[in-house]
């Protein structure tokens, strides 16, 4: 009777250990931060056309950042799969902007964004896309990814910005391990949460 017991109450110890760990593995939370002025309305509507765009983009990793090759391509397919999700926007140009150019001068990419057609300039720099674990007190283990990125909207015509902000995307929580396979998703809800 007593060996009966023993192996029920370990049975029952190991159910709420299970159950504890997988609730908690259920509560991923997206945060989002956006700082700095915001666009006073989305960059389009679905169903209209947006005024035509072109849309530069460029890295900017920090100097300790894991495959930035691997990291530089998802977020190329997040940019491309955020234009693909939004029939209304009118994408004249997109292209990825040389490296080690730590500034853009607005005039220059007024002037090309005007020879692709476009009367908006959207210039994107992503800072930070990735996963992230944290192991400490008060939570044991807390993960996810991340996306650090900062926006420039520009009238194509006198080069006035019509939005400068930043935008921390982050999606995660106790107990969640993420790897890389969701990055390309996770650029293009950041990209959304910033423009739509």
């Amino acid at each position: 009777m007593k060996q009966k017991y023993k192996s029920m109450r370990s049975l029952l110890t190991a159910l709420i250990w299970i159950s504890f760990t997988l609730s908690l593995a259920g509560c991923a939370t997206t945060t989002i931060e956006t700082s700095r002025p915001r666009l006073q309305q989305p960059l389009c509507v679905e169903g209209t056309l947006s005024p035509p765009v072109a849309i530069y983009w460029r890295p900017q990793w920090r100097p300790d950042q894991k495959e930035p090759p691997v990291r530089e391509a998802l977020a190329q397919k997040g940019i491309e799969r955020f234009i693909a999700r939004h029939a209304c926007l009118n994408v004249r140009e997109l292209k990825r902007l040389p490296s080690g150019q730590e500034t853009f001068l607005d005039q220059a990419l007024v002037q090309q964004a005007g020879r692709a057609g476009a009367e908006q300039v959207v210039v994107i720099v992503v800072r930070e896309l990735g996963p992230k674990l944290t192991i400490g007190i008060p939570v044991i283990l807390k993960g996810g990814t991340e996306v650090v990125i900062e926006v420039r909207i520009l009238n194509a015509a006198s080069a006035a910005p019509l939005a400068d902000m930043r935008t921390h995307w982050e999606k995660g929580g106790a107990f969640v391990v993420k790897g890389l396979w969701t990055l390309e998703e996770d650029m293009d809800a950041a990209l959304e949460a910033s423009l739509m």
